[in-house]
């Protein structure tokens, strides 16, 4: 869950997200090699006498030509490697559908015989106290820690987009499309996201819990779901 002033990210929760952060780090600091060096070179023009070596140089030239390829390189070689990762899905554990409507989720665990339900925002002149405003929901999502699980996303309306920061997971709902991808979750906990495409008035009010429990857990409330 993010914090007032908070400006990183949110403590990741997948090794996705984990690789996601990384990168971001990596990145941020080719950055600010760049910026240093621009920076530098700026200072160095400007209290120096122009001469020869700085009119008329092949050697500067043939660095600031082959320089920025490297660097480009160093960015996009994990950049794909996350990317692949993200689209791999090998034999997930559990396989859950959401479904996008206005403005609510519908959940499916294909997995088990009857296991479905509607997930709505709780208002906020019924939210308990304590609980976060417009991110509550009446039904959250349990899947089991440290198991893959595989979600199928589509909507039955209008488009969607069923996003958990912290899972490092964004996928499109299309109305006629089923969109896939998965995650695993690192430790147990409440994970909160948000429909991620503008779909309506209330568009701000189709909040995601996903809570990530120990499999003895999630074996209960899945068998007291199901009776």
């Amino acid at each position: 869950m993010a914090n007032h002033s908070q400006f990183g990210f949110q403590d990741a929760s997948s090794p996705i997200m984990e690789e996601l952060v990384e990168f971001h780090d990596h990145a941020l600091m080719v950055a600010l090699a760049i910026c240093s060096l621009v920076l530098y070179m700026l200072a160095l023009m400007l209290m120096e006498k122009l001469s020869s070596n700085t009119v008329d140089a092949q050697e500067i030239e043939l660095i600031w030509t082959i320089l920025p390829a490297i660097v480009l390189i160093l960015l996009a070689l994990p950049s794909l490697q996350i990317l692949y990762m993200m689209d791999e899905i090998d034999e997930p554990d559990l396989t859950l559908k959401a479904i996008g409507h206005q403005w609510y989720w519908s959940y499916e665990y294909t997995d088990f015989k009857d296991l479905s339900f509607d997930s709505y925002m709780i208002p906020t002149t019924e939210l308990p106290l304590g609980h976060f405003r417009l991110l509550e929901v009446d039904h959250r999502v349990v899947v089991p820690m440290e198991s893959p699980t595989r979600i199928i996303v589509t909507a039955g309306d209008v488009l969607h987009s069923w996003a958990v920061p912290t899972l490092g997971v964004k996928t499109d709902a299309i109305p006629g499309r089923l969109n896939q991808t998965s995650f695993i979750t690192t430790r147990p906990g409440i994970f909160y996201g948000q429909c991620s495409e503008i779909c309506g008035a209330n568009h701000s009010y189709m909040p995601i819990v996903v809570e990530s429990t120990p499999l003895t857990h999630f074996e209960s409330w899945s068998s007291l779901l199901a009776s």
